[in-house]
């Protein structure tokens, strides 16, 4: 049992750390997702969920913070019976949310490590079932788990943990992830992601007699009645299926696609931040001398937009975009992306605009 528990204790410990550093990299992807739970709850469960949606961020990077802490305090042992009971209590809350996710079918992506491992609901769910059994295991062979260190010590690192992940999580939210675990991320080409790697299978899971079986080519037999196709090769469909721009006139994602072109994305002009207007301006003009296409995309309707752009006095033209497409291509309102014909170049949160020098140096490369 002694082995069995300290197993338990690394395997926790890590997983706990890891799960909470990937979602602090992306503050603002966590708190898309938690808007998601809340929508749901509000619907499902009570009305008061809905006033909970502009404190997402904070509970982002609370949260995340939390996970780091709890993992860091459970590895060097520092009380241990109180970490143990929060590691529990932040599991029950979890294996709730997963398994709503994945009984009722509402939100299909828990988000539990970010974008950089994607779960189904029900493998998220089992995920946090294997996490509560060994906690529980952790709560009742305490006494394998002698402390590493002196309470004042563990203390002071459980502390210093949590003012890095708090200072991580808010420059993340400031700037951009540290590191883009996203179909959109510097150097990928977005035309080459928009088609399959490989020719795509699939199988056809049909029921007689009220068993199922699968067939990789439709049965001629009639007898069968379908149920569902399934991909057999998903990991070779295409990793992005819905990047559209549009304008009044009609399709122009090709075109935004060719040539080189400076994307001024503004996800909703109601939130957009304001204070870095000027430096976007004059970003615009210069990539207008230097023979770089500037153009806005944005989810907001024309007439909102008409009134944002003439407060901003940008003076592009612009074009509309799905709005959970704009948040994934970039973690800032407004935020920019620089295309050379689809390949993502360059990618700036508004805090951090560039001078067209650093534009100019990523075109060259």
């Amino acid at each position: 049992m002694k082995y069995i528990s300290k197993f338990c204790w690394l395997f926790v410990g890590v997983l706990f750390i890891f799960s909470g550093l990937i979602k602090i990299n992306d503050p603002v992807g966590t708190a898309i997702k938690l808007e998601e739970y809340f929508e749901v709850f509000s619907t499902d469960i009570a009305p008061f969920f809905k006033s909970l949606e502009p404190l997402a961020l904070f509970f982002s990077i609370f949260l995340s913070a939390l996970e780091i802490v709890l993992g860091v305090a459970l590895l060097i042992r520092w009380k241990l019976k109180e970490v143990l009971v929060a590691l529990l209590v932040m599991i029950v809350f979890f294996t709730f949310l997963t398994f709503y996710s994945a009984y009722f079918n509402k939100v299909t992506d828990c988000g539990c490590f970010g974008d950089a491992i994607k779960l189904t609901p029900w493998e998220s769910f089992t995920k946090d079932i294997i996490l509560l059994v060994m906690i529980l295991v952790l709560l009742f062979t305490q006494r394998y788990l002698k402390p590493f260190t002196k309470p004042a010590i563990g203390a002071a690192v459980t502390a210093l943990t949590a003012i890095l992940s708090v200072g991580i999580g808010w420059y993340a939210y400031e700037h951009l992830p540290f590191i883009d675990f996203r179909a959109y991320k510097v150097g990928n080409n977005i035309p080459v992601l928009m088609k399959a790697s490989a020719p795509l299978r699939y199988k056809y899971i049909m029921t007689k007699g009220g068993e199922e079986q699968e067939f990789e080519e439709y049965p001629t037999d009639q007898s069968y009645t379908f149920k569902e196709m399934v991909a057999i090769n998903p990991e070779d469909g295409p990793k992005i299926t819905d990047f559209n721009v549009w304008n009044d006139q009609g399709d122009f994602t090709q075109e935004v696609l060719s040539g080189t072109k400076l994307l001024i994305i503004v996800q909703s002009v109601a939130k957009a931040d304001r204070d870095d207007l000027g430096a976007i301006n004059a970003l615009v003009k210069a990539a207008e001398q230097q023979g770089i296409t500037p153009l806005v995309v944005t989810s907001s309707s024309g007439q909102d937009f008409e009134v944002f752009r003439h407060e901003a006095n940008l003076a592009v033209p612009y074009f509309y975009g799905d709005g959970t497409v704009l948040k994934t291509i970039i973690r800032s309102n407004p935020g920019i992306l620089l295309l050379q014909n689809g390949t993502v170049k360059g990618k700036w949160h508004h805090n951090d605009t560039p001078e067209i020098g650093e534009v100019q140096e990523l075109l060259t490369k």
